[in-house]
């Protein structure tokens, strides 16, 4: 029994790296193999495919060709992995297809929510954003905040953009609440602080 893990190999800025996860794939599969009831007649191995690019970044290129080249070669029953957002819709996309469960403890933008077709096999393991969006619902009915929402947040629009994904999740779980305006200033040049005092203005009032 296979499992195919897809996860960036060296770059230690990712949670879910390989140096970070392979200890535990390893752990955990010499765990199940010690217990011959777990799986009768069968020993779980794993095989590892890197979803990095040469410059050691989640790439949504590597990532599902690495998918597509173990799902030929090891033929897995499950896959762990990518966490990147861009690099695990692709392969979630192709797992989907292949009728094979994938578990990640990333890819935590609203989108995989959709368990209806594309996502419907993919488990996520660590946080989402429409959790975190669900909280910011919970505050605004807390504090009775019922007419206007603003959004500010940095996005740098490589890798993984972290906190384009992070307002995504508040502000489609906002836009639930009755009557309230949700809005939105995309932070892009750190030295341009006026830009964003003035677009507070315009919109938070």
């Amino acid at each position: 029994l296979t499992l195919a893990v897809v996860l960036p190999e060296r770059n230690l800025s990712y949670p879910w790296a390989w140096p970070r996860v392979g200890p535990a794939v390893r752990l955990a599969a010499a765990a199940v193999n010690a217990r011959p009831d777990l799986l009768p007649g069968l020993e779980l191995r794993w095989v590892f495919g890197s979803s990095e690019d040469r410059h050691g970044v989640c790439s949504e290129m590597a990532a599902p060709l690495a998918a597509v080249d173990l799902r030929l070669a090891h033929h897995p029953a499950a896959f762990v992995g990518p966490g990147c957002v861009y690099t695990a819709g692709p392969v979630a996309r192709f797992t989907s297809h292949w009728r094979l469960p994938l578990v990640t403890a990333g890819a935590e933008a609203h989108g995989f929510d959709d368990k209806s077709e594309e996502f419907a096999l993919t488990t996520r393991a660590g946080p989402s954003h429409r959790k975190l969006g669900e909280l910011g619902v919970q505050l605004h009915r807390r504090f009775n905040w019922t007419r206007r929402a603003l959004l500010v947040y940095w996005d740098e629009k490589v890798d993984d953009r972290p906190c384009f994904f992070a307002a995504e999740g508040l502000y489609v779980q906002l836009s639930s609440l009755r009557n309230l305006t949700v809005m939105d200033v995309v932070f892009q040049n750190r030295d341009n602080f006026s830009f964003v005092i003035q677009e507070i203005k315009a919109k938070g009032r």
